[in-house]
């Protein structure tokens, strides 16, 4: 079918509305959630790896500006100012082209519990290698570690793992979490437990820390199937998902039918901290929030459905341009 280019133009004044309408689980221009994807969920063996430069290229200027728009209409522009707020939300839904925008991303902060994510791949690394036997025992350990933040568990399994090997690996060009020459980015320096750090992080002196930006790249990876083997990362998927803290994003998107989440939060005194690979209707999204401020979870479990409608509103109006391209060519 051909449109006329006064049509046209009336449909893309339409799909700027479009952009004003939150996608609210009662909104009536939602979508019913969708099935699983065979080939959307399936896991293929690792590849090269530009997730660096690729996210880094991501940036998108629309997306940046709804992102700070979101942040200033909650009255958190003040935290991002001050360096108490460090916010990203990657929209990959396609993964060869994702979108993204951030506040604060490269800024490295305390992150509490969430570096776990550090141990558990360490840990499927490990397995993959054949230095570490995956038992019952230490499944359950990786899954409590990370679904309900279970801190002798992450210190049993960091143990197995190596403390100083887990270090290099997050810094092994391959994977490159954390970068001593520039921003930082994942560390683990300390058990967690009441003992003192043995490796602090050279460039802040944090034991456990992170960057936005770079707990993107380990969801992005581990979405693409870029960090272990397809049997590893099924591993690591299923030991992520099914979250048993209901607090920050968790809190925040509570109640919408039909979402999935893998997701490691963290909290001590004023340190904040969630991380989350979302899936809700046709979109999938990684969103990293890290404050440090006595709200600052309450800051995030507010975020976390505004940035849910922003994805939400973003797919709806990118189907309907490119079904309008495809009508008037």
């Amino acid at each position: 079918m051909r449109i006329n280019r006064t049509t046209y133009l009336a449909l893309i004044l339409g799909v700027l509305l479009l952009l004003l309408i939150p996608a609210t689980p009662g909104n009536p221009f939602t979508r019913a959630a969708i099935p699983a994807n065979p080939a959307r969920d399936a896991v293929t063996a690792p590849g090269p790896d530009d997730s660096f430069s690729l996210l880094v290229d991501a940036q998108d200027p629309s997306l940046q500006m709804q992102l700070e728009g979101i942040v200033r209409k909650q009255g958190l522009w003040g935290a991002v100012e001050r360096g108490e707020l460090a916010l990203l939300l990657a929209i990959v839904t396609d993964p060869a082209r994702p979108r993204l925008a951030q506040l604060n991303g490269h800024r490295m902060m305390y992150a509490a519990s969430l570096p776990k994510i550090a141990i558990l791949f360490g840990a499927a690394v490990s397995i993959e290698r054949d230095r570490l036997q995956l038992t019952d025992a230490l499944h359950q350990d990786l899954a409590d570690m990370i679904r309900v933040s279970c801190n002798e568990c992450a210190t049993r399994v960091l143990e197995q793992v190596g403390r100083e090997e887990l270090i290099d690996l997050l810094q092994a060009p391959e994977y490159a979490f954390y970068d001593p020459k520039g921003e930082g980015g994942l560390w683990v320096g300390k058990d967690y437990a009441p003992t003192q750090a043995y490796h602090r992080d050279p460039l802040f002196g944090l034991s456990h820390g992170a960057t936005a930006f770079q707990v993107a790249r380990f969801y992005y990876r581990l979405e693409t199937g870029t960090l272990v083997s397809p049997e590893y990362t099924r591993l690591m998927r299923e030991v992520m998902s099914k979250p048993g803290i209901d607090h920050k994003f968790v809190k925040g998107l509570k109640g919408i039918p039909g979402i999935e989440m893998m997701r490691k939060s963290g909290s001590w005194k004023t340190f904040h901290a969630d991380s989350a690979l979302v899936r809700y209707r046709d979109q999938t999204y990684i969103m990293v929030g890290l404050a440090h401020h006595g709200n600052g979870g309450l800051w995030l479990s507010q975020l976390a459905s505004p940035l849910n409608n922003l994805v939400q509103t973003q797919g709806r109006s990118r189907r309907l341009l490119a079904n309008l391209t495809d009508a008037v060519n």
